[in-house]
């Protein structure tokens, strides 16, 4: 019955109201019975029903802002790059922007390159924002968007963002130790998402993790105490989960296997570096400090 405005409230006689049963059911959860009240409590539910309002509930996508952020600033800069520069102006971008490790070669090509010797410090990490293709960065958003948002759970917006910052710079400088200083650009997020998976890997399929057994409820399953490095080896999950990835880097990137959506070859020893750095830097990003569980 829909009560519209205006509409009178009906009314007992003296003495009816004792004989007359109430307008709801007895509570299940307390087995009493809950207050007629006013002619709003015909259309507000019970505080101990169970039922929530919308803002109460989980949202459908729950991803950290700073992941978002992150990921909306990847994507905006490759649509400008696609549909806003011309050719010219994004062979620019590139050269300001990308890793280049002739940047670093002693002879007077380093130094033709956009930016000069600030251009040399933020190309370790602004590569990491652009991509070959759309294909190149949805791959890289969409696995970011899983193991970045379970780290950045854990860590923090702040914290998530320097360590973005420094396994992107170990990508870059594991490209660098591989091909010296070859004009082999490299771009693409690819090492820093690779060190927020291995980040991922030390905790979240520990006992109460998010992948773990007897999962805890909410943002606690993303604050279990970590594996620690010597532990890992003796985790069946966690090393399957590692040697998969390091197969798969291997495969498409040192033996040049074809993949859609790159026409150069994989910048593979960049994810290598990015994973190394997650495992090794994860200590000193964690706030989580309780005693480690044993493995």
């Amino acid at each position: 019955m829909t009560i519209g405005a205006g509409s009178p409230v009906p009314t007992l006689p003296p003495g009816e109201a004792e004989r007359s049963p109430p307008l709801f059911l007895p509570d299940t959860a307390t087995g009493r019975a809950l207050d007629s009240g006013p002619a709003e409590a015909l259309v507000r539910p019970p505080a101990s029903s169970g039922i929530r309002s919308l803002s109460q509930r989980e949202p459908i996508l729950n991803v950290p802002g700073i992941v978002s952020l992150l990921c909306g600033a990847m994507i905006l800069i490759h649509a400008v790059r696609q549909y806003v520069l011309d050719e010219d102006a994004d062979r620019e971008v590139l050269l300001t922007f990308a890793f280049i490790p002739a940047r670093f070669e002693g002879s007077i090509a380093g130094t033709f390159f956009p930016g000069g010797v600030a251009g040399d410090i933020w190309t370790f990490v602004t590569y990491a924002f652009l991509h070959a293709d759309w294909t190149h960065l949805g791959l890289n958003v969409l696995w970011f968007l899983v193991f970045g948002s379970a780290v950045a759970r854990r860590f923090g917006a702040g914290r998530t963002l320097l360590f973005f910052i420094a396994t992107a710079a170990a990508g870059a400088l594991g490209h660098l130790a591989a091909v010296g200083t070859a004009f082999v650009p490299v771009i693409g997020a690819s090492g820093a998402v690779s060190g927020f998976t291995a980040a991922a890997l030390r905790f979240v399929f520990e006992m109460g993790g998010p992948l773990g057994a007897m999962r805890a409820n909410g943002e606690e399953a993303y604050r279990m105490p970590a594996l620690r490095l010597v532990d890992m080896v003796r985790n069946g999950p966690v090393m399957g989960m590692v040697v998969v990835w390091v197969i798969v880097n291997v495969a498409f990137g040192a033996m040049s296997l074809p993949m859609p959506g790159f026409e150069g070859q994989i910048a593979w020893q960049a994810h290598l570096a990015g994973f190394a750095a997650g495992l090794l830097l994860f200590r000193f990003f964690d706030p989580v400090r309780d005693e480690v569980l044993p493995a």
